[in-house]
This record gives structure tokens, C-alpha cells and sequence, in this order.
């Protein structure tokens, strides 16, 4: 049987340490599938659909990936697609209060499928989508930080912004 898990999250956009997270969940589960969110709370930069393209060209050359969208509970997609855990990253002690309460609350809605963590690589403990673009819009060069896409994608979107 597969072993299926659902990454969840905005990425708003996809940085190197949202990567590094899904290269080592590839190795313990046989499929992964991003999954690009609409966080209610969060003010988008790139569309859903934009978000979508960067991250099935950032991935496109990993086995074992796949890339889907929703506007819905994250714990509903991974029951509708016989996941059996959704996969998070963890930075440092402020996210996980936040992934222990949502831990809490998909638990409540599927028991069944487990919440799994992987704590971040020290290179990438500072790193955040907001981090990356409060740094790009300030002219630092952020393409040790982020897959090409991104860097492309995120100098076209300024290129939009000055228009």
C-alpha cells in the first residue's frame, strides 16, 4: 500500500527551506502532495494559480511529488485522497504552538491521520515566505533562498507592482 501525505501550507511563495522539508518527507513516504492552500487570515502575493505554476516547476524533477490546489480544510483533502498524514515543518517554538493547536483541531475532524513534523535544517530556521518577500522588495538578492521559480516569478510580480 502507498504511503500518501498532503504538505499543506500558503506558499506564498515556496522558499529552499519549504523544499528541504519536502525532500525528506519523499523519504519517508511514498507520495507527497503539495498542497497549495487559501489561508483566510493571510494577504496573498501570488494567486492561487500562480502559487500553484511556481511549485510544479520548482518540483518537477522530484519523483514521488505531486502538486494540487484547494480552498478547503487541508484535513478533508488528505482523507478524500487516502492520505495518512499531513506533513509540516517546524522552525522554531512559536510554530509549534501554532502546528500543536491545528494538530489539535484536525485530530478533532480525522483522527485517523496523523499530523508528522520535521524540525527545519539550521540553514533555514529565519526563513519564511513573509521573510523572503520583505526582503526582495527591499533589493536583496534572494535566490540562495528560494527555487528558481520563485526568484523568477517574484522578479516578474515586482516588475507588475511598478507598473
Amino acid at each position: 500500500m502507498k504511503r500518501v501525505a498532503v504538505y499543506p501550507g500558503s506558499f506564498d511563495p515556496m522558499t529552499n527551506g519549504h523544499m528541504e522539508i519536502l525532500r525528506r518527507a519523499l523519504s519517508v513516504f511514498d507520495e507527497v502532495i503539495i498542497l497549495v492552500a487559501v489561508s483566510p487570515t493571510k494577504k496573498s502575493l501570488f494567486s492561487l494559480g500562480e502559487r500553484f505554476a511556481m511549485i510544479k516547476e520548482a518540483t518537477k524533477e522530484l519523483p514521488g511529488v505531486s502538486v494540487d490546489m484547494t480552498e478547503g480544510l487541508s484535513i478533508n483533502y488528505a482523507r478524500e485522497h487516502g492520505a495518512i498524514a499531513l506533513v509540516r515543518g517546524l522552525r522554531a517554538a512559536t510554530d509549534f504552538e501554532y502546528e500543536f493547536k491545528m494538530a489539535a483541531g484536525n485530530r478533532f475532524v480525522d483522527p485517523k491521520i496523523d499530523m508528522v513534523f520535521f524540525m527545519s535544517a539550521p540553514a533555514f530556521t529565519f526563513l519564511s515566505s513573509s521573510t523572503i518577500k520583505e526582503l526582495f522588495m527591499h533589493g536583496t538578492d534572494i535566490s540562495p533562498l528560494v527555487p528558481l521559480a520563485v526568484a523568477e516569478a517574484l522578479k516578474k510580480k515586482l516588475n507588475e507592482i511598478k507598473k
